[in-house]
């Protein structure tokens, strides 16, 4: 009896190498092992193309193959009778293909040979179990359906942005299991995603950033797609060289201006997420464990789902937050701070922002706290609004998509990670103040060499 392509996604791992076979144009049969057989739909798989082998001639002078793959649970076998349609070069499949076979590549020690060329995409006429000896099935770890339920009800209960962040990271490992996580916002307008929360790491890394087209999670933010790999691998990790920019005025050092982004230190998994409203980049949930092969077909499927939720949530409140009415400013002054003064140092050409001689935060983020703070020193101004934000000039914020509640919520989360004597404090949707603990002395600083 025939079963279905997505029945049988467990075989497509990569724990076994599956077995082809085709034949040449005189009818001459050749067998070979496949690095990856990727799952595309309940009609298509992709197979990797990496050589120009037998295999390859072969399907290129007849389309029809067939390919044996393996249960790694149940050792239950599996033939796919296929027909070879087409070629893919660039794109999310190949994208996606091109990360799993680097971390299998990794794990075999075969970094230097395995490079992938295409993926050849075929039509599935037939999935037929094969007899043989079985081993019981391992029992199930969790319904992933019932988490997905529980997850988008919890998700659709936040009514603001910093809760649904939370809200979204706490389910994962609630729910799902997953306990390391981060949530990355897309700056589309720079290339790069920052992180506006994570969980299960000793560092928040909140602010850290990454470009497009950077490891699993810049691949994800490019390719619009979900990027999975079942093994570790040098590849896809990140780099973390350190920046630094000279200070104005011939002062000895230089001033670091990057965050270390969150992670583990030897992940065994790793899947990135893009988080979408329509066709446009929200940003990036990001999950790892040391775990081998932790991510599996049904995982993936379900954080694509959860994903897909927390886009359109981010999308409307953040919408909700940037029309909401604004409400008129208390009468009277706020108390004057006492203390030391801090001295803010802002730099133009990255804006920059350091209390004290510390980095805080820079990009929109820091253009925006400098904003606040002018004008709290010209005019005692700590009543302020997003509707507002979104049209001074001088924070300059991108055209399109600006995330302005997001960079928000990074901005008030660093000034608490550095214990700053300043806060930001939501005063109503759409609404905030800002709290000013010690006096404060404005520098504007020279363009970081």
């Amino acid at each position: 009896m025939s079963v279905q392509l997505d029945a049988i996604r467990e075989c497509l791992e990569g724990v076994i190498p599956g077995t082809m076979a085709t034949a040449a144009a005189d009818g001459t049969p050749n067998v070979a092992y496949l690095s990856q057989v990727q799952y595309v739909d309940s009609r298509h798989v992709a197979l990797s193309w990496q050589f120009f082998n037998k295999t390859r001639q072969n399907i290129l002078a007849d389309p029809r193959a067939s390919l044996v793959v393996v249960n790694p649970a149940t050792l239950q076998q599996y033939r796919l009778r296929l027909e070879y349609l087409h070629t893919e070069t660039s794109g999310p499949l190949f994208e996606n293909m091109k990360a799993r076979l680097a971390g299998i590549a990794s794990h075999t020690g075969m970094s230097g040979i395995f490079r992938l060329l295409g993926a050849d995409i075929f039509r599935v006429h037939e999935v037929q179990p094969l007899p043989g000896a079985l081993m019981p099935a391992p029992p199930a770890q969790r319904n992933l359906l019932a988490a997905l339920r529980t997850a988008s009800a919890r998700l659709a209960a936040c009514n603001d942005l910093e809760k649904l962040l939370a809200e979204s990271l706490a389910c994962l490992d609630r729910e799902f299991g997953i306990s390391h996580a981060m949530l990355l916002m897309a700056d589309e307008a720079a290339g790069r995603l920052y992180t506006v929360a994570s969980r299960g790491y000793e560092s928040s890394g909140v602010g850290s950033e990454i470009a497009f087209g950077q490891g699993v999670i810049g691949v994800a933010a490019r390719a619009h797609a979900a990027i999975r790999i079942g093994h570790m691998t040098a590849e896809y990790g990140y780099s973390r060289a350190i920046r630094h920019s000279a200070e104005h005025g011939g002062m000895a050092g230089a001033l670091e201006t990057e965050i270390p982004l969150p992670g583990l230190p030897a992940p065994g998994s790793k899947l990135a997420v893009p988080v979408m409203a329509g066709q446009h980049l929200l940003g990036v949930l990001y999950v790892e464990s040391p775990q081998e092969l932790r991510f599996s077909y049904d995982d993936e499927d379900a954080l694509v789902s959860l994903a897909a939720q927390l886009g359109l949530a981010i999308q409307l409140l953040q919408s909700a937050a940037d029309c909401a009415e604004e409400s008129p400013a208390p009468p009277g002054l706020p108390a004057r701070p006492e203390g030391t003064p801090v001295i803010v140092r802002h730099y133009a050409e990255n804006d920059s922002v350091f209390l004290d001689g510390d980095y805080l935060i820079k990009g929109v983020a820091g253009s925006i706290l400098w904003t606040l703070l002018q004008d709290y020193a010209a005019r005692q101004r700590v009543e302020f609004s997003n509707r507002e934000l979104r049209v001074d000039p001088r924070i300059r914020l991108p055209g399109v998509s600006d995330n302005l509640e997001a960079r928000l919520v990074l901005l008030g989360r660093r000034l608490v990670e550095r214990e700053a004597p300043l806060r930001i404090e939501k005063t109503g949707r759409g609404r905030f103040r800002l709290q000013v603990d010690r006096p404060l002395r404005l520098q504007p600083g020279a363009a970081p060499a």
